[in-house]
């Protein structure tokens, strides 16, 4: 018999301990420690075991190579420029969002398009037959994909040494599960192994790994959150299921920029890449209507508008409602109080509600001017025109504070055909008006953006 030792792991960072204490010294976090047995390792699995190791000598920072990462074409526009340029050799990519987002479907119409590459998808959630049918659904098809349906690392390790393949898909890194650890998968222990020993078979073999991870009910990535410190990316997929579009987003990248989104349109036969989300975004159903304001902001080096919505009624009960879809609440707290404080419109008995529509999320400061546009044309039941779009910060003393990357804005605006475009005045310095359409209404106050949106 193996003999067994007990652990105690923070579900917050990883710290490992052997006792319990209530307070973990890493964090600083309270009550996060939690029990793991682990049976002691009588043979070793890593993937290059049976291959000999190569010596790793130090070497001067001058002598190492600085040769760009080779890189795989995932043939997706919208994934290769979240990850930086395509997938890198040799790295460890973790995929997480809510259930039934589309992390799958998105990994799975992925590998099927790469037909240069030979890939091995390694499923322990769904058995061959459903991915098949969904394969089928996604009306896709590769002669270089393999698919095996198992949970034992030790035996994952077995079909990577006999199918060598250029790519390795986990689905997902929950289900997986090593003979080193006596606890069941997906507990603290055994992702935190699984996840090392993929690491080391990804930087020793140099193949590129995709895990695909569940989200705990908070929101984050389950299990330690030292697997999020493992892997070289990490990436979010969010989204409502009860709304069309899906937002890939980067939390960390080593590779690349962090600061990238891909949007996603679900559809019955898959998701689909949306290269002009502008478009999409905006409706013509709202001309004529109040409370609706065009903003342009900017996700990564990407600008695009969107239609920021509002609606302020009477208080029905006796402490107002204040509510917002896509929008930091305490920031729209922030902006209604300018509009008192500073401009002089009494909101405190109204309820105000805020949407940002397609359900995207958006943390762009330069969408401020539009909130209050739109809270204020529905307070006051009048309709801005929609050859208007604006850009700027609110500040608290109701200035309008510059945003960046102004031009690429007004350059997105003035090709989907708007006639005006209300801005920061400080912005206004360095722009070539020479082969613009549009007319530019720079501003420094609240009150003057006020002025042009409703005379």
């Amino acid at each position: 018999m193996a003999k067994e030792k007990t652990v105690y792991f923070c579900s917050n960072c990883g710290y490992e301990s052997i006792k319990w204490v209530g307070k973990c010294p890493m964090c600083n976090q309270w009550n996060t420690f939690i029990e793991n047995k682990i049976v002691e390792q009588k043979s070793s699995n890593s993937f290059s075991d049976s291959q000999k190791q190569k010596q790793n000598l130090p070497k001067l920072i001058e002598e190492i190579s600085t040769s760009q990462e080779e890189r795989i074409n995932m043939h997706d526009e919208e994934l290769n420029r979240v990850l930086g340029g395509g997938l890198v050799s040799g790295s460890l990519v973790l995929l997480g969002g809510e259930p039934g987002i589309g992390k799958s479907t998105l990994v799975l119409q992925t590998v099927l398009q790469i037909n240069d590459k030979k890939i091995l998808y390694v499923s322990g959630e769904e058995s061959a037959k459903q991915l098949k049918l969904r394969a089928e659904r996604l009306n896709k098809s590769s002669t270089n994909c393999y698919i095996v349906c198992e949970t034992s690392l030790e035996r994952i390790f077995s079909h990577i040494k006999n199918v060598i393949p250029d790519l390795i898909v986990i689905d997902s890194i929950q289900t997986i599960a090593t003979e080193k650890v006596d606890s069941s998968p997906g507990s603290l222990s055994q992702v935190r192994e699984c996840s090392v020993d993929l690491l080391r078979l990804a930087k020793e073999s140099h193949i590129p790994i995709i895990l695909i991870g569940h989200i705990n009910k908070e929101g984050s990535i389950a299990g330690p959150k030292v697997l999020e410190h493992i892997v070289d990316t990490v990436l979010q997929f969010e989204g409502d299921q009860q709304h069309l579009y899906r937002i890939l987003r980067s939390i960390k990248n080593r590779f690349g920029s962090t600061s990238e989104i891909g949007i996603y349109e679900m559809r019955q036969d898959g998701l689909r890449q949306v290269s002009n989300p502008s478009e999409l975004l905006l409706s013509q159903e709202h001309v004529g209507m109040s409370g609706v304001a065009i903003a342009a902001a900017i996700e990564g080096v990407r600008p695009f508008l969107i239609e920021t919505q509002a609606l302020v009624s009477s208080a029905v009960y006796g402490t107002p409602q204040r509510s917002a879809t896509g929008f930091d609440t305490r920031r729209m707290n922030m902006l209604l109080a300018v509009l008192e404080k500073r401009v002089g419109f009494k909101l405190a008995q109204k309820d105000v509600f805020l949407n940002i529509a397609g359900g995207i999320k958006v943390s762009d400061p330069a969408i401020d001017l539009a909130v209050i546009s739109a809270i204020l044309s529905s307070n006051m039941d009048v309709a801005i025109d929609n050859s208007i779009c604006v850009a700027g910060e609110v500040g608290l003393s109701g200035e309008i504070r510059p945003v960046n990357r102004i031009e690429q804005r007004i350059k997105e605006a003035d090709k989907l055909g708007f006639k005006r475009f209300i801005l920061p005045k400080f912005n206004l310095q360095g722009i070539d008006t020479k082969n613009l359409n549009i007319e530019l209404n720079p501003v420094r106050k609240v009150e003057e953006a006020f002025r042009f949106l409703f005379g």
